[in-house]
């Protein structure tokens, strides 16, 4: 039986994902510094895509490397 409501889910939320506009500045073996609003390293093992959509480039990393 699931259940949608439960005290793991809770107590352990699932990690989202999502798409977030930036501009590369610097990359490294491995990270990317960008920018989207503020400047921020990125792993690059954190980073799960890339796509370039409408001429912007867009990265799928989990919500909290986003912030």
């Amino acid at each position: 039986m699931s259940w949608t409501f439960s005290i793991r889910n809770v107590i352990y939320p699932k990690e989202r994902w999502i798409w977030i506009q930036v501009r590369i500045i610097h990359e490294t073996d491995k990270a990317i510094l960008a920018d989207n609003g503020r400047k921020f390293w990125i792993p690059k093992s954190q980073i799960n895509g890339m796509r370039l959509k409408k001429n912007i480039l867009q990265i799928y990393v989990k919500e909290s490397i986003a912030g």
